[in-house]
């Protein structure tokens, strides 16, 4: 991350409730309900590459969940140092107890759920616009057993422009070089559940499709993606295992990307294959949960050329809960990728940028 922005660089949600289900209860006869609560949020980074924040206000939350018999209603807004989001808004309708329909800005199904990573910081994939992405379309959940289906049509992101910068999740960026935003995307999902050598494992594959439209000539362009994914839980261990490829049919080798008021550039084709391990001491004297992990992740570009090439991420960390507070502590080390000290992600200026490294302290209360 860029030391021009060390207090907007502290993304993750992977807290307790930061992550809200697509479906708010599985009960056609829920009694009515309404839920109002919010977070705050301090960070610290030590960086290698640029100047060192102090302890500072990160984030202040607020969410609104309420539902009556089969509707539901959920609601999060975010305000950051600079700038101000939403991070979902939608309402919904449990068709029966196996099947949901969501309709508003929500979390775009794709890969591992909810994010391919354990870590404060998240993966490559948050920063590309694959994990953990929020837009605006209509979806619909089914669960049948250990099997879990989703199908969604997206209309374009959160906002409707790729002008914005000012936003949480990453999308495609409108810039004076690379003129784009999204437009309708369908995504598939599916995922099984079964017990395997004594754990829970769950398998899955998703996919999408879609375009983007330079804005200046209102040409549409082809945006295209798919994953396989699995992830493998037992006595205190979770293994998540990712591959994810995106695409987009743009001319040149590179789109650009934007987020927390920062546009930069991205393979336009890369291969993001995804290894986290993380293991779960439970409860540590006056702790109510320990967890450590380690995060990898790799921006590969299909087409090798003099504008692109390899990014990598590793996040090593833990967290630490008790009651409402939550604390997460990572050292992220990074060579040519963005938020670590790069230029971009799978991109090359020309310039040398070998291994970077920060150290982020955040420390969340959630009510």
């Amino acid at each position: 991350m860029r030391a021009a922005l060390p207090s907007l660089l502290c993304l993750s949600l992977l807290a307790a409730g930061a992550v809200p289900e697509a479906v708010a209860a599985n009960d056609t006869e829920a009694a009515p309900y309404l839920d109002i609560g919010g977070a705050v949020r301090f960070n610290y980074g030590w960086l290698d590459y640029g100047p060192t924040s102090g302890l500072q206000l990160e984030l202040l939350r607020a969410d609104l969940d309420a539902g009556a018999g089969p509707a539901f209603f959920s609601a999060q807004y975010r305000w950051y140092d600079g700038f101000d989001a939403v991070h979902h808004a939608y309402a919904g309708w449990n068709i029966s107890e196996q099947t949901a329909v969501t309709a508003g800005v929500q979390q775009v199904p794709f890969g591992l759920l909810p994010a391919a990573a354990q870590s404060f910081w998240f993966g490559s994939g948050y920063y590309l616009g694959i994990e953990d992405d929020y837009d605006t379309g209509v979806m619909i959940r089914h669960e049948q057993g250990p099997h879990q289906w989703h199908a969604a049509w997206f209309m374009a992101d959160e906002y409707g422009t790729g002008s914005r910068a000012d936003r949480y999740s990453f999308d495609v960026a409108q810039t004076d070089a690379l003129p784009y935003r999204e437009r309708d995307r369908i995504h598939l999902r599916y995922e099984r559940a079964l017990e395997w050598a004594g754990g829970q494992l769950q398998l899955g594959a998703s996919g999408f499709s879609g375009k983007v439209q330079n804005v200046d000539t209102r040409r549409h362009h082809g945006h295209h993606g798919a994953a396989l994914h699995a992830q493998f839980k037992r006595d205190g261990w979770t293994t998540q295992l990712q591959w994810a490829r995106y695409r987009y049919d743009v001319p040149g080798e590179r789109i650009a990307m934007s987020a927390f008021l920062a546009p930069f550039e991205i393979a336009a084709e890369a291969d993001v294959p995804t290894a986290n391990l993380a293991y779960s001491f439970g409860r540590q004297r006056w702790l109510d949960d320990v967890t450590c992990y380690n995060n990898l992740s790799l921006t590969l570009p299909v087409q090798r050329g003099p504008a692109v090439r390899e990014s990598w991420q590793n996040v090593s960390g833990c967290s630490l809960g008790k009651g409402p507070m939550l604390i997460y502590a990572d050292w992220i080390a990074g060579k040519n990728m963005w938020f670590a000290g790069g230029n971009g992600i799978g991109i090359d200026t020309g310039m040398a940028t070998g291994w970077h490294s920060r150290f982020n302290l955040n420390i969340g209360f959630y009510f």
